[in-house]
């Protein structure tokens, strides 16, 4: 038997969809400025774990988890400064119009990841958002991605996870479906391509070669 013809896309959000790198970076220096006080924001290593969800990410940087609440408050209050990625609106758009069904898996926790999509006029491209307070274990486990494929009726041998991190390749990995490396945004290109994806794009474009024109199904698809 042949592969099944594709009939669903998983995007990840940051870095992927938006490229909220700046945005973030503000919000996190007012966080640490409210939360620890004066000093330095380590940003960097704060992005070494993108992908992941931002209570893990405080656990492993030895950070409060006080400093969510700022850091989500600024979060939205910048949302509308997020800038779309070149070529994104046009990829959903063509997907769409190919029949395929999107969902996005998110780091971000569902409720802000839905608003900001809202924000930015994105939102009406997926049939679903799931973010990581809504699985019970976050990327890089398979939960998000196989939540995303349970709401979309989609087989994982069917599917494609679209991501800009190690966490996203992994958690494509293990819910089975094709692991595919965007490298547009990503803050860490050598780790993502050293986490295996099972093929790389360099502009959102790229994805549709992958993605063919899915032919007309009956009544109840």
């Amino acid at each position: 038997m042949g592969v099944p013809m594709r009939d669903a896309v998983v995007f990840d959000l940051d870095g992927v969809l938006v490229d909220s790198h700046e945005v973030m970076g503000r919000a996190f220096a007012v966080a640490y400025a409210e939360t620890i006080g004066p000093g330095q924001a380590p940003f960097a290593e704060y992005q070494q774990y993108q992908g992941l969800y931002f209570p893990e990410i405080m656990r492993r940087m030895g950070l409060p988890l006080e400093m969510e609440e700022p850091f989500v408050r600024e979060s939205y209050r910048l949302a509308d400064q997020v800038p779309v990625v070149d070529g994104v609106t046009d990829l959903l758009g063509t997907l769409r119009s190919r029949g395929f069904r999107l969902a996005v898996a998110t780091g971000k926790a569902g409720p802000r990841a839905r608003s900001l999509l809202t924000t930015l006029g994105l939102i009406g491209f997926f049939d679903h958002v799931v973010g990581s307070d809504e699985v019970a274990n976050p990327k890089p486990a398979p939960d998000i991605v196989l939540r995303a494929l349970s709401l979309l009726e989609a087989k994982p041998e069917a599917a494609v996870m679209v991501g800009d991190a190690r966490a996203d390749m992994l958690s494509a990995r293990g819910a089975g479906v094709t692991a595919v490396a965007a490298t547009w945004a990503t803050v860490d290109e050598a780790d993502l391509l050293a986490s295996g994806p099972d093929f790389v794009i360099r502009t959102p474009g790229e994805l549709l070669p992958h993605c063919p024109q899915i032919p007309a199904r009956g009544p109840g698809w």
